[in-house]
């Protein structure tokens, strides 16, 4: 298998154009046409994990932080940044990050959190905005039921659980070849065939290459008319964060403690006590200090994060309980998620879980 076989699998899961605009995701350094001799799966590519990849064959690191976040001007190994980077390529090893793709799909980061503490009824606390998109052409109407039926296979009029596909007839004709053109379709008021129907179909941003390629390989026309435009709606199957449910009600200082057990935590800083029952969760693995509103928007209990500042725990407001456990600790089941993933996909092929400590922040 190549590099790009690999990363065609995680991207299946957890496509890149979800991630943030802000991030680097993707294949940070090697080729994607690399012949992979084994897959090696960390939180974070430091040099003591680049150095376990080489004693265990590996090529490729499947990181979820990416080591290169912002512009390198020179490579010099003055920092941990550019040493990774050097002895990766020194030794013709691939490193590929996936960061808010991950975040961002609701089986991800957010979704193994839900999962280590039992949450159920779980959905998604910040839906991403301009995901879903519509497209809108015209096909002759004895074409109409194939191209209908190749855009579904190819992902068009489903979203998540539900599906949106409809057909109009208007008109006739709609193509008008020039001087120089010879076509054989498309002519205007040719036959009785020109009777054309317009489909309009929605679908996830993340399938618009397929979609487009599929639309122009079953249709006849030689110049085929659409318009891909972006809708409003949420999706309410990407974003940031998750929110559910406790199958039995709390106290706080049990839940903190359940908590700490579960997340195998050193300690947690947290906001005022409410002496109140906890039965709703949200979760936000990473740093999650923009979400706060979103936490209390939803009449969760307690949310979940890391990296807080001082004045953040203000924003708690005492109408809900703000615990920060960590940015490692949030993310730390991360990788055995990926390790999943590509088991699953590829049950025979050397995937490894990385044992480089990677956490830079020890307790006391």
């Amino acid at each position: 298998m190549t590099v790009k076989d690999i990363t065609n699998i995680i991207e299946d899961f957890a496509p890149l154009n979800y991630a943030e605009d802000f991030d680097n995701v993707g294949l940070l350094i090697g080729n994607a046409s690399t012949k992979v001799t084994g897959v090696l799966v960390t939180l974070d590519t430091l040099e003591n994990v680049v150095d376990e990849a080489i004693a265990k064959n590996c090529n490729l690191i499947v990181s979820f932080h990416p080591i290169i976040f912002s512009g390198l001007k020179k490579i010099t190994g003055a920092n941990y940044v550019e040493r990774v980077v050097l002895k990766a390529i020194k030794n013709d090893i691939a490193i590929y990050s996936m960061h808010t793709a991950l975040d961002n799909s609701n089986k991800g980061v957010n979704a193994k959190i839900c999962e280590v503490l039992g949450l159920t009824n779980t959905n998604i606390l910040i839906p991403q905005k301009g995901t879903i998109k519509k497209l809108t052409t015209y096909a002759p109407k004895n074409e109409v039921d194939k191209i209908k039926e190749a855009l579904f296979i190819a992902g068009a009029g489903n979203i998540g659980n539900y599906s949106n596909c409809s057909f109009t007839t208007v008109g006739i004709g709609s193509f008008k070849p020039n001087q120089n053109a010879n076509p054989t379709v498309g002519q205007i008021g040719k036959t009785e065939t020109d009777e054309e129907v317009q489909i309009n179909v929605t679908f996830e941003k993340a399938k618009e290459k397929q979609i487009v390629q599929t639309l122009l390989k079953n249709h006849s026309y030689e110049e085929v008319a659409y318009e891909i435009t972006t809708l409003e709606n949420t999706n309410q199957n990407i974003g940031m964060g998750m929110v559910g449910e406790l199958e039995n009600a709390l106290n706080e200082v049990d839940f903190l403690n359940d908590l700490k057990n579960k997340m195998n935590v050193a300690c947690i800083r947290h906001s005022n006590l409410l002496n109140k029952k906890i039965k709703r969760v949200a979760v936000l693995g990473g740093s999650g200090s923009f979400a706060i509103t979103a936490a209390k928007a939803v009449n969760a209990d307690v949310f979940i994060t890391a990296d807080l500042k001082y004045h953040q725990f203000y924003e708690a407001e005492n109408k809900i309980l703000l615990a920060d456990i960590g940015h490692f600790e949030t993310e730390q089941f991360t990788k055995n998620l990926l390790v999943e993933i590509l088991t699953k996909k590829i049950p025979n092929f050397a995937i490894s879980l990385s044992e480089s400590i990677t956490n830079p922040i020890k307790y006391f």
